[in-house]
């Protein structure tokens, strides 16, 4: 676990958001998208980190940049098959998505590229009861981190493979409430400490 400065408090959280590439999956290096089925590979322990988040009851929600359609590197059809396999795969070990969203737009030409609020909105309509305060945002980048604070999320970012941090990394290791290597340790961490605070609550 790496050292986070911010005081916060994992009490009442029912939605989590999860960006995709170096999170859920190995980042492709930098430029370059995931484009073939192959190209997607799933990070080590995160489809048992998902299930610990849906038997807890808490909502599971994607929420990815996706640029590489506006550049015609890939298509919309072809993002949302690779969210189709995703879900096939963890599937089979016990865990689930409850909501994929993704941004197909270049850059300053949308209200839903991350850091902009589009894609929290457009989960909210499907999901009325998402409120910023119960929710987290959970990411690898600035910008996931911007999304999270400027909805009012509590946020965490991910380490990562040093190899595949992203530009301005230090920037979103400073603005997150909690800083974790890996998703599997961020849910173990979200996990024990809503059970501490829940305890805690019903012996006060």
């Amino acid at each position: 676990m790496l050292t986070s400065t911010n005081a916060w408090t994992t009490a009442g959280v029912s939605t989590v958001f999860l960006d995709r590439d170096g999170v859920i999956n190995e980042k492709m290096p930098e430029g370059k998208y995931v484009s073939s089925e192959d190209d997607f590979r799933i990070l080590p322990g995160v489809a048992e980190a998902i299930a610990k988040l849906n038997l807890a009851g808490i909502r599971v929600l994607v929420v990815s940049n996706q640029r590489g359609v506006a550049l015609g590197v890939l298509t919309a059809e072809f993002v949302e098959r690779i969210h189709a396999g995703l879900q096939e795969q963890i599937l089979r070990r016990g865990a689930h998505v409850d909501g994929f969203y993704f941004c197909p737009h270049d850059k300053q030409s949308c209200s839903c590229r991350k850091p902009l609020p589009g894609l929290f909105h457009q989960a909210v309509k499907d999901f009325p009861d998402i409120t910023p305060e119960g929710s987290v945002m959970i990411g690898d980048s600035l910008s996931d981190i911007e999304f999270g604070h400027g909805v009012g999320m509590r946020t965490i970012w991910l380490e990562g493979s040093p190899d595949h941090r992203k530009p301005r990394w230090e920037e979103a290791e400073a603005l997150a409430d909690q800083c974790y290597s890996s998703l599997p340790e961020a849910v173990d961490a979200l996990l024990a400490g809503r059970r501490l605070e829940s305890s805690a609550s019903k012996h006060a």
